[in-house]
């Protein structure tokens, strides 16, 4: 049974592993200094049961990537891939979620035509992010599921701007995109909200379509 977190608790992988490894340094550090890295009340049973649980973990998930390994990717994985991507998920865990390897996940992407996510500190103040070629298109509809280069995210088109609108100057239609900054998040206010965002003008060469992942979005 899976070890129960606590909001306070850092039981990620990588703080996990620290603690294991300077528990088994030359000079270790104690069970109640790896309690207070990991930010959990000292019990050194729960902090052993902690500790097999993760390596059952990464037992299990290199197992799994064995067995996958040299198999082509399947449709139930492209779904999960796209999905997750979509939504804001690294490769690396969609890597870890599916038992493949972060460059088997960035090749399907890449293959698929998906747009990919740049890190933050690439993508601020890019004013043409680059397109894949088969996200191309010159016109969208209302309500239309799309990628936004600007923003660096899923967005859906809410209608196009024509008013304030200059296509001569631009040389290309503008629409106005709600993006999506967390498909899902907990609100203090209003609960459980999907599709949190905002709205932004972005002109049609910065939109990128989805339409031939519709299948798997």
């Amino acid at each position: 049974m899976a070890v129960r977190k606590k909001r306070e608790e850092k039981l990620s992988e990588t703080n996990i592993n620290k603690v294991i490894e300077l528990l088994a340094a030359e000079k270790p550090i104690t069970k109640k200094e790896a309690c207070e890295i990991l930010h959990i009340a000292y019990n050194t049973t729960r902090l052993s049961k902690i500790i097999a649980d993760h390596n059952e973990t990464i037992e299990f998930r290199a197992k799994r990537k064995a067995q996958n390994k040299g198999k082509g990717v399947t449709e139930a994985e492209k779904v999960s891939i796209v999905k997750h991507y979509l939504n804001g998920a690294v490769v690396s865990d969609i890597a870890k979620a599916l038992y493949r390897s972060p460059a088997f996940i960035k090749a399907v992407i890449e293959r698929m035509g998906v747009p990919q996510k740049l890190p933050d500190t690439d993508y601020k103040g890019i004013k043409e992010a680059m397109i894949p070629e088969p996200c191309v298109a010159e016109e969208f509809t209302a309500g239309e599921r799309v990628w936004s280069a600007q923003g660096n995210c899923i967005a859906v088109v809410k209608r196009e701007i024509t008013k304030s609108h200059n296509f001569d100057k631009h040389g290309s239609k503008c629409y106005l995109l709600w993006e999506i900054e967390m498909a899902e998040c907990e609100s203090p206010y209003f609960g459980l909200m999907k599709d949190a965002g905002h709205f932004a003008p972005r002109l049609a060469y910065n939109i990128g379509s989805l339409k031939h992942l519709q299948q798997y979005l």
